[in-house]
């Protein structure tokens, strides 16, 4: 075998390794060969994707969804096309690739959806398998601060009348100053509680994700509950109140996806009234989780920040894009609207 080392690597710009829209990417594609050899095209390219795939059983019957998103694919000749020949020993190629300044997701994992963008090398030769090599790099896309109502006050409320195991009405409003916030923020929530009921009651919190998933004119919904709270019951009969609660934000917690067509990352603050024995009067608002600000204005000193596998030598190595057939050939992806799109719903 004369090809003994194929790989490609890139610098970080920051202590997180996140590159965002319009960022530079630098890096280099590592050949290492024991004697002189002929190359047909030696290529990079830069690439940023979505795919959904699940499973529905229905009795002893079940079925796959699938759909492919591409939101760009950047090629660049390393090498010229054609004939060449390289000499024995290491050679390193470098790259530079800018990561397009348009609205795209960000990086994103699932079970059933991912984002990914990677940088990928392609070495041909004549007679013989084609070698790639690839490292994936995480990207975090700019705010969108054009989402409406993203940084004004929202209010929702509700009401409730009692006639099973109870009587009389309870009515609820709840506010929070604005819509979007970053990790680490804090999260203030007022509520306005009128209880002209018998019963006790008490206030709960609850910051959940949504993921949905589009394929084929349906629809695959897990939710997944992130930060609980609640507060003391109040009593039966009571007069107006008002209470307040500050959730935060946990540090970790990934961007919104909003504008991809496949995958929906979104979340919601859900608050409610526990009362016994009857459905729990709630309501939801939206949540918008904006990336760090400062994570993705820090500039650190480069350094080598990934390697690429050697998948024509690797055999254990896992790829996502092997998932069974017919995951590889998705029909066209057509628009989906309204409540007329089937849906599933699971925990994530």
């Amino acid at each position: 075998m004369t090809i003994n080392f194929f790989s490609l690597e890139y610098d970080s710009i920051n202590s997180q390794n996140i590159f965002t829209n319009g960022d530079i990417i630098n890096g280099r594609i590592i050949l290492e060969v024991s004697k002189e050899t002929a190359i047909q095209s030696l290529t990079f390219t830069g690439k940023g994707s979505a795919k959904v795939r699940w499973q529905e059983h229905h009795g002893k019957h079940s079925r796959y969804y699938w759909s492919n998103e591409q939101y760009y694919e950047i090629k660049q000749n390393v090498l010229k096309p054609g004939s060449d020949s390289i000499n024995k020993g290491r050679h390193v190629f470098p790259f530079s690739f800018k990561v397009p300044d348009s609205k795209m997701p960000s990086t994103f994992k699932s079970s059933i959806g991912r984002i990914t963008h990677k940088l990928t090398a392609e070495l041909k030769q004549s007679m013989k398998l084609t070698k790639t090599t690839k490292a994936h790099f995480t990207f975090v896309s700019k705010a969108d601060m054009d989402v409406h109502g993203l940084m004004e006050p929202q209010h929702n409320s509700t009401d409730k009348k009692l006639k099973v195991f109870g009587s009389g009405s309870i009515a609820m409003d709840v506010y929070t100053p604005k819509m979007g916030y970053q990790p680490g923020e804090t999260l203030h929530v007022k509520m306005k509680i009128l209880n002209h009921s018998s019963r006790d009651l008490k206030p709960k919190f609850v910051l959940y994700e949504k993921q949905s998933f589009f394929a084929q004119g349906h629809r695959r919904l897990c939710t997944n509950d992130i930060v609980k709270d609640k507060l003391e019951s109040l009593d039966a009969n009571g007069k107006e109140i008002t209470v307040e609660r500050v959730l935060t934000i946990p540090r970790n917690l990934p961007p919104s996806i909003l504008s991809s067509t496949i995958i929906k990352l979104e979340y919601r603050l859900k608050v409610f009234l526990d009362v016994k024995y009857a459905i729990d009067p709630e309501v939801k608002l939206p949540i918008v989780i904006l990336p760090d600000f400062n994570i993705l204005r820090e500039k650190g000193h480069p350094g080598p920040a990934a390697y690429g596998f050697e998948e024509f030598e690797n055999s254990n190595q896992q790829s996502w894009s092997k998932a069974p057939q017919p995951w590889g050939l998705p029909p066209p992806y057509e628009a989906l609207s309204g409540n007329s799109v089937p849906s599933y719903s699971d925990k994530c």
